[in-house]
């Protein structure tokens, strides 16, 4: 099962066990962003029982969200040093102590160091390696795949929301969070099923004998790079903080700050607002389920979209209309106070939320190329931690002190309607190399990025040994069908010169 599947060239197979890790990572991808939302039913309660305000409950959810963002250069380095399989069984038995720990509390305090720290942890050690296996799994299908993967967010926010009240009514919320940890322990099964791939069979050059598992599997997925000294020996590094220089990347990294501040605000205080607005506790949770459900079609069918030839192409522009539709929804439902109102909300809401979480990865996979991804996807997870540990609490705060919604989103739907006329603007003024580049020979319609960023590379390799001394280079495996004198492609990752 593992090398079935249709296989094109020398790129991922498109299928096979690329099936059972798309599976994998709809699940990761469901608690990673299900879960800190699926907590807020518990704040009621936790504010209770700790005689909290509202924003002091709410640093529950930013950690654990700051934590599965701040945590992407930690997760990026572990994945190139021993794999992902490791550090996703790893995570998943963290995530699950954190939770069940939780559940013993008796200070705000030991809650964000258990369930805030702890299981946000966790499900970092689970979110990116998923990612990273999914984007070595599937190249012509990705965006499809991600669109699927993604689904896994609204599908576990629908089941959650509503099975977090049920044991919220029958266990109280200590036993709502030993059940929930219990129930994260699947992440340890998903990171079971993340085998690498089917690599080429010669060993990539430089590597050696002695490497780890995890980097020989770096290797053989050209995720890890190594510096050339004047020497000629190499050295090895397991983060690229060169991808910071180029510019498709600072454009993608203030859109997700700026989307970070806003867009998840909502989704948190929905349903506290419904409550707040006299909505009985079931039907408030019942508004997440709405979002999720609305979701669950949004995703997959924007991810198909994203697919089709002559919108792929374009995906950075499909990318800001759906923030700048997410942050028009907010403005426009402010004032939302009926039940009626509030499932349309939901409605919309949802729409607008599962094109962005489909289209978000997808996004930084063409913008910056599959071998600079995990490094880059670190990076980008640390920009959002900020803007996460900012966003939620601040409205939080401007809730106990206005005792009033509707500035929240007004100032949550800005934000995010500003994110999308950023990307837009900022893609059609400054990122206008493709228009200087030459399309790659034999690339078609549906050819992804990453073909033609190897033609390019191979065109413009240099001859060995004429490398400049500490060039950094990535290592590319080479072709299954290439003979024994052909050479690997090397892609040196200097500064481009136009993002200078």
């Amino acid at each position: 099962m593992g090398a079935g599947g249709p296989r094109r060239g020398a790129g991922p197979p498109d299928g096979g066990w690329g099936w059972a890790v798309l599976g994998a990572c709809f699940v990761i991808t469901g608690f990673a962003y299900g879960f800190p939302k699926a907590v807020s039913v518990f704040f009621r309660a936790l504010m209770r029982d700790f005689g909290a305000g509202y924003s002091d409950t709410a640093w529950v959810s930013s950690i654990m969200l700051a934590m599965l963002y701040g945590t992407g250069p930690v997760s990026s380095i572990l994945v190139t040093r021993f794999g992902c399989r490791p550090v996703m069984l790893v995570g998943g038995l963290l995530a699950s102590a954190g939770m069940v720990l939780a559940s013993f509390a008796t200070r705000l305090l030991e809650l964000y160091l258990t369930a805030g720290v702890l299981t946000g942890l966790g499900l970092a050690l689970n979110f990116q390696p998923s990612l990273i296996m999914l984007g070595l799994y599937f190249e012509r299908r990705r965006p499809l795949a991600n669109g699927l993967a993604a689904a896994g967010s609204p599908v576990f926010l629908s089941a959650l929301s509503p099975l977090g009240q049920q044991l919220l009514e029958h266990f109280g919320w200590r036993g709502g969070f030993l059940l929930l940890g219990g129930l994260l322990l699947h992440c340890c099964a998903c990171g079971a099923v993340m085998r690498p791939p089917p690599g080429p069979g010669p060993r990539p050059r430089g590597a050696s004998a002695d490497d780890a598992p995890g980097e020989a599997e770096a290797d053989r997925a050209g995720l890890r790079l190594r510096e050339s000294p004047p020497g000629g020996r190499t050295r090895r590094r397991l983060l690229d903080v060169a991808v910071c220089a180029d510019r498709a990347f600072g454009v993608y990294a203030v859109t997700k700050f700026l989307m970070a501040l806003g867009l998840f605000v909502p989704a948190i205080l929905l349903v506290n607002y419904a409550k707040d607005a006299g909505v009985p506790d079931a039907d408030a949770a019942f508004l997440l389920s709405i979002v999720g459900f609305v979701d669950i079609v949004a995703r997959p069918a924007c991810g198909a979209l994203a697919g089709l030839a002559r919108l792929r192409p374009h995906v950075a522009y499909l990318f800001s209309l759906a923030l700048m539709a997410n942050g028009l929804t907010d403005l426009s439902s402010a004032r939302a106070r009926s039940y009626g109102a509030l499932v349309a909300f939901c409605v919309a809401f949802g729409l607008s939320y599962g094109m962005v979480g489909a289209l978000q990865f997808e996004v930084l996979m063409a913008a910056v190329g599959s071998h600079r991804f995990p490094s880059a996807l670190g990076l980008v997870l640390l920009v959002e931690a900020v803007a996460v540990l900012i966003g939620p609490p601040s409205a939080g705060r401007l809730v106990d002190a206005l005792k009033n919604y509707e500035i929240i989103f007004y100032l949550a739907g800005s934000e995010v309607a500003l994110a999308g006329i950023f990307m837009a603007v900022a893609t059609k003024c400054c990122l206008r190399r493709s228009k200087d580049t030459p399309p790659s020979q034999g690339a078609q319609g549906g050819a992804s990025d990453t073909e033609d960023a190897e033609a390019q590379e191979d065109a413009e390799a240099l001859p060995a040994g004429a490398e400049e001394p500490g060039s950094l280079q990535v290592l590319e495996a080479p072709s299954p069908g290439a003979g024994p004198g052909e050479p690997k492609a090397e892609a040196e990752l200097g500064v481009d010169p136009e993002s200078v």
